[in-house]
């Protein structure tokens, strides 16, 4: 079988580069600007080249690129995704003039510098609607400028083994020279809820103080602010209460019996709770790990708020693998 190789950037906690591993490709490099989450992709792949480095400073040349990534002949695929807060509706949604969203033009330059066969770019769907649809219509430019055929679609990681409803946009270039016929991942007939995950080993989390603590326990399983006497939370949530919208993360409980909402970068946050289903608590670190389906083993380092933080912004493991299989298969039947 022939070793298929790659890279991947802006790596975080390694969600997309592990399930992309698990697929059969081997990893040449992940680049990483933050400390905890280069520390956590060096603890668990010693054999990984793990570059805890600014993503401008490699791509100050050509031949830097190939040196730090250690890429010698042909590269078969890059991942990443640009750090999303710069396109996500939950952001400032200033695109590329955010100068976060400045660093979409990092991946292009290795893109064009590596010349890999397939290249994986992920990130939220608001970046599709951003400016108009603009920002998108640039990204697609630069990328099909490098010489490039582009695909993107909207993918749910529900739909990929991933007991979490997660939308996230996947564009999916392949080099205009190569006769490579790529298609998505069909979805799979089992979609997994919380009860397929959960409990799971035991570990640290945070913990409600206990005014909340004693409100979120008249939420029911699956429940939220709408569940209970609207007096308590129309004093739980002051404003907000009468503001517009769902506001359907306030006092959240999610249900055994379905999906999570999204993970996101902490549980408790007062728009946004993930509260355990049976549990008057936060899910806990393990928890939203196996959510996005790390492994049990796969350790994290740093604070409790960083490990969340990590894990939040990761690429669920199950939807970089099935993405993963599908580029094998188009790079190998071609």
């Amino acid at each position: 079988m022939q070793e298929l190789t790659f890279v991947d950037l802006f790596s975080g906690a390694g969600g997309l580069a592990l399930g992309i591993e698990k697929a059969g490709f081997k990893n040449l490099a992940t680049v990483e600007i933050d400390k905890y989450a280069s520390a956590t992709l060096k603890k668990n792949r010693p054999n990984w080249n793990v570059l805890n480095d600014d993503i401008q400073n490699i791509t100050s040349s050509p031949e830097t690129i190939r040196k730090k990534f250690k890429v010698d002949g042909e590269l078969d695929l890059l991942t990443g995704g640009v750090p999303c807060q710069a396109f996500s509706h939950a952001g400032k949604r200033l695109g590329l003039e955010d100068t976060r969203g400045t660093l979409f033009y990092h991946y292009a330059k290795c893109v064009e510098v590596l010349k890999p066969k397939v290249f994986l770019f992920e990130n939220v769907r608001g970046m599709l609607t951003h400016d108009n649809g603009n920002t998108f219509k640039l990204i697609q430019e630069v990328l099909s400028d490098t010489g490039y055929k582009i695909e993107y679609k909207i993918l749910n990681a529900w739909d990929y083994d991933t007991p979490q409803k997660r939308e996230r946009l996947i564009i999916i270039g392949v080099r205009n020279d190569l006769d490579i016929s790529y298609k998505y991942p069909e979805p799979l007939e089992y979609k997994p809820v919380l009860k397929d995950v959960l409990p799971a080993p035991k570990s640290e989390g945070i913990k409600y103080s206990a005014k909340k603590e004693k409100i979120i326990h008249i939420v029911p399983m699956g429940g939220n602010w709408k569940s209970i006497p609207q007096d308590i939370a129309k004093e739980y949530m002051g404003a907000a209460y009468n503001s517009s919208g769902g506001k359907t993360g306030y006092l959240k409980r999610l249900d055994l019996n379905a999906p999570s909402a999204t993970i996101l970068t902490s549980p408790s946050q007062k728009q946004t709770d993930r509260c355990h289903p049976t549990e008057d608590r936060p899910l806990t670190v393990r928890e939203t790990a196996r959510i996005q389906r790390f492994p049990d083993n796969w350790e994290f380092v740093g604070s409790v708020a960083n490990k969340y933080k990590q894990i939040g912004n990761a690429v669920p493991v199950s939807l970089a693998y099935h993405l993963g299989l599908s580029i094998k298969d188009a790079i190998l039947n071609k």
